[in-house]
């Protein structure tokens, strides 16, 4: 999501001073007195409404609010049902999210300078046919200058940290190479077990099950499995040992690794593993933060 609009910050409040009428005595030697006059106040910016304040940092209300409008469209645009408070807790969690990511890359040294930040508006102004477009795009959005430059630096920011924690990855893991029978019946998933262990061969078995892959689930580090009973029991055996039946939402499973060893991620799984790792970071940092949710 991670497309804030800001309202500009600041209603200009004029402060009229006067100074007091001066008070003449009768009699031709007084002389005038002044009042003393007061010290006029520097004019304040209207606060920014707040969705939530992270560490200090305002989630503006109306960022929040065109992104939920957002959000709630693009869904009923795919024929999904979100329920009004998931889809604002959804949306909130994300904005929340964004704040962390820029603070920590701030935190980190990693910034967006102003002329960079003017170069990705002009880049954007040209992909859209000018500066006019680009100012109706920011209308048609909810933004102003002021909240789309704002926006886009933050999301910049929080780019540059997420980029930060996916290189940080390792690109080999230990990983298991493995076979599977998967059946949809426990006492026939018994029976090929008894057979396991009465000396019958796994490839051989899985090929009564699946006779195209023989069951061949590739290779697959820890955790990558959705299943943690499977993924557990994976690399709980060692190369030629297979599992008693695992029972799953699936159905019941019979796992034997055929090797296993170090290798460099799959794309599928480094794609997993870099999420995993950007959610974990935001959660530890949430955990650790000052949030304030507004009523």
């Amino acid at each position: 999501m991670f497309s804030p609009r800001l309202k500009k910050l600041t209603t200009i409040i004029l402060l009229a001073y006067g100074l007091a009428a001066c008070s003449r005595p009768s009699g031709p030697s007084a002389a005038p007195t002044l009042e003393a006059t007061s010290t006029p106040e520097a004019p304040t910016a209207t606060p920014v409404p707040a969705a939530a304040t992270v560490n200090g940092e305002i989630v503006p209300l109306a960022e929040y609010q065109a992104e939920l409008a957002r959000y709630q469209s693009a869904q009923a645009a795919l024929g999904k049902s979100v329920g009004e408070a998931d889809a604002a807790q959804a949306v909130l969690d994300d904005m929340i999210a964004q704040t962390l990511l820029a603070q920590g890359a701030r935190a980190a040294g990693l910034s967006v300078t102003e002329a960079g930040l003017q170069s990705r508006i002009d880049a954007l102004a040209a992909s859209l046919g000018g500066a006019d477009k680009l100012a109706a795009w920011q209308s048609a959005h909810g933004y102003d200058e002021v909240s789309f430059r704002a926006a886009l630096k933050r999301a910049a920011e929080a780019a540059l940290m997420r980029d930060k924690i996916i290189a940080e990855v390792p690109g080999t893991f230990e990983q298991v190479h493995v076979r599977q029978i998967l059946l949809y019946n426990e006492a026939n998933a018994q029976d090929i077990l008894a057979q396991l262990k009465a000396g019958g061969k796994f490839d051989d078995l899985a090929a009564t099950v699946d006779p195209v892959t023989r069951g061949d689930l590739g290779w697959f580090p820890q955790g990558y499995l959705l299943d943690a009973n499977l993924d557990a029991a994976a690399f709980a055996l060692q190369p030629g040992q297979f599992s008693d039946v695992i029972v799953t939402e699936v159905g019941f499973h019979i796992i034997y690794v055929i090797e296993r060893g170090p290798r460099p991620l799959s794309p599928e799984a480094r794609l997993v593993f870099q999420s995993r790792a950007v959610a974990e970071w935001v959660n530890e940092r949430r955990a650790q933060a000052s949030i304030v949710l507004s009523p």
